[in-house]
């Protein structure tokens, strides 16, 4: 019998062009990836062109907007561009939200209040997307009179926020429909944040929230190759995610610990890696149990049953290395065979709310 999988999709970072994302989504199409959710923060590539783009591509493959931040898309414009894009896809737009990354919300010269900015940006969204005439008065954003001018085709869009701390957990549970866990969590941590959004949830009489989780992945049939290309990618990705210093939040303090690797080797991992010491000499194949998936196929299939366990039902995979199509097809091709009656286990037409795998 196969492991208990969640869904497998794909995620496509801003460092992708969008001639190469149209490709991946070809490749999720093609070989039944639940979703592609595109990422973005500021200064990046912006995800819209490129989502519509793929949108037209394709037919079945849903598509994340994974996230947008309310400070650079004020509600009102969130409310717009998901509507259209849902329009345009088909009824396929899964709408995320964030407050972005604090730094460089900061650059814009805004104040940042990511509790508020989450909790303005869902009542505002919502209301225009029921073609209500919305008046809102928030501590972030508002909105005067504000009605969209059509009718969105799934006034009873979901909404997924990206949330980390324990407050804009419970905010999740309270207002959302899903919940996004960023990268570098490992599934202990992500176990945590899926019990608070359920117990928010729980007291508001609401029920359970999908759950998400972002995840660098590296699938090849070397285990060795995809263990050195997992770290690059973790690398990398610490040094943009985790700044040094001061700047070390009570959330990170419990990622550490919940990793099983002490702070103190945090600091020094990333100081190191600062300095510009190749990750593969840095870190040890501790920080990918805790922060990523990488081996064959089959090993990845394996490790991802446990964040299953840990209560996501979606794993939506950055493909590290220079071939992530390929890596796709790779991996896709190995889920489908753990599959008894051959149906694909990461196949859209699977519910996470009936489907016998739980995922």
């Amino acid at each position: 019998m196969p492991p208990d999988l969640p869904r497998f999709s794909l995620r496509l970072n801003q460092g992708l062009t969008p001639q190469a994302c149209r490709a991946l989504a070809a490749s999720a199409e093609a070989h039944g990836f639940d979703s592609l959710w595109f990422a973005e923060n500021p200064f990046g590539r912006a995800i819209l062109p490129t989502v519509a783009a793929c949108a037209a591509d394709t037919s079945r493959v849903r598509l994340g907007l994974g996230i947008l931040n309310p400070y650079q898309h004020h509600p009102t414009l969130i409310a717009q561009e998901a509507a259209v894009l849902d329009e345009l896809s088909g009824g396929r737009v899964r709408l995320g939200i964030g407050s972005g990354i604090a730094q460089r919300i900061a650059q814009l010269g805004m104040r940042y209040r990511p509790l508020a900015a989450l909790n303005d940006a869902v009542q505002i969204v919502r209301g225009l997307l029921r073609h209500e005439t919305v008046t809102y008065r928030g501590q972030a954003f508002s909105a005067n009179r504000v009605a969209l001018e059509f009718a969105a085709s799934r006034p009873d869009m979901p909404i997924h926020l990206a949330a980390m701390a324990d407050r804009s957990l419970a905010l999740c549970g309270q207002l959302a429909d899903g919940l996004i866990v960023s990268n570098l969590c490992p599934p202990a941590y992500t176990a945590r944040a899926v019990a608070i959004v359920r117990e928010s949830a729980a007291t508001a009489g609401r029920e359970s929230l999908d759950i998400v989780q972002y995840l660098p992945c590296a699938a090849r049939p070397d285990d060795a190759e995809a263990r050195e290309i997992a770290k690059e990618a973790l690398g990398a990705m610490m040094i943009a995610l985790w700044p040094t210093g001061n700047d070390w939040p009570a959330q990170r303090e419990t990622i550490a610990r919940l990793s099983g690797i002490a702070r103190p080797e945090m600091v020094g991992a990333l100081d190191r890696l600062r300095r510009g010491e190749p990750a593969g000499r840095v870190l040890d194949d501790r920080f990918i149990s805790a922060f990523a998936l990488a081996g064959t196929a089959e090993q990845v299939i394996a490790q991802a049953a446990q964040y299953h366990r840990a209560g996501a039902d979606e794993l939506a995979l950055s493909l590290a290395g220079p071939q992530p199509v390929a890596d796709a097809a790779y991996l896709a091709q190995a889920v489908k065979r753990l599959i008894p009656d051959g149906e694909p286990a990461i196949d859209v037409r699977r519910s996470p709310r009936t489907s016998a795998r739980g995922g």
